[in-house]
């Protein structure tokens, strides 16, 4: 029994190669069309895409390319080809904008360009374009079933994007170019008012003003201190529970002792 069933599934695979390969070879569009359609069900995505591809010119105009472009870029989907199907998608739906499938498109294009956002050290050209395509859907289906996953995608590029300028104007508190980290991380304050980075902003800013402040030359010191106070106050006022706020405090004891002396000197 074990022979003959071994017998049977070779018969079968080398069967379903066989008709794969007349219809790989055929020059009858409607016979890959319909291989294709059977491979795609049986989830063999890269055989039933070569097909697909092979045949999409052939359908361009005709009623049954709506069926095929989807099913085409819905391989490309399936095999995690992300600037493909992305790419691919986006043309359905800009193709067919009254078909049944243009939700489920826009969805995967957006969801596809969303996978090609890299880390966030490198550049964001990528997340800043799956972030437009992720609002596009937002605005053409508020209602949708695929919001809460476009919602979450849109927080998590978000917070990319956001963990990039950050992580530069932390850099430039890093290697002491302080007026560069504070510049930097007012941009950041405003540009990210809701950003879950901004107490671990406002304390870097403030440390970048204390250290300027600090090393500062005499003529401009008083000024910086007094700077170096204001970002002080800004941060504790909104994190007086923050894990920085000793540190803070003991800086900003630092700052009024120095401007205990223009008090003297005046």
């Amino acid at each position: 029994m074990k022979n003959l069933l071994y017998i049977l599934i070779t018969f079968l695979v080398f069967t379903s190669c066989s008709e794969y390969q007349k219809a790989l070879k055929s020059e009858d569009v409607a016979v890959k069309f319909t291989m294709g359609e059977k491979l795609y069900n049986d989830g063999k995505y890269n055989k039933a895409s070569r097909l697909f591809t092979q045949i999409v010119p052939a359908y361009r105009g005709k009623p049954q390319a709506e069926k095929l472009m989807f099913l085409d870029a819905d391989c490309y989907f399936q095999m995690e080809d992300h600037y493909l199907a992305g790419y691919r998608f986006e043309r359905f739906a800009s193709a067919y904008p009254r078909s049944e499938k243009v939700e489920e498109a826009y969805y995967k294009s957006a969801l596809s360009y969303a996978q090609l956002s890299p880390v966030y050290s490198k550049d964001q050209h990528d997340t800043d374009h799956a972030l437009e395509q992720l609002q596009l859907f937002a605005n053409l289906y508020p209602d949708s079933q695929y919001m809460p996953k476009i919602n979450e995608l849109v927080k998590e590029l978000q917070y990319k994007l956001e963990l990039k300028v950050y992580s530069i104007a932390k850099q430039y508190n890093h290697i002491s170019d302080f007026k560069a980290s504070i510049s930097s991380f007012d941009n950041f304050i405003a540009d990210f008012p809701g950003t879950t980075l901004r107490e671990k902003a406002l304390y870097y800013r403030f440390d970048s003003a204390y250290q300027l402040a600090m090393k500062s030359v005499e003529y401009k010191k008083e000024q910086r201190l007094n700077t170096a106070i204001t970002y002080y106050n800004n941060f504790k006022k909104t994190n007086p529970e923050s894990e920085f706020i000793k540190d803070a405090d003991k800086k900003a004891e630092d700052l009024k002792e120095q401007l205990e002396n223009y008090s003297t000197k005046s």
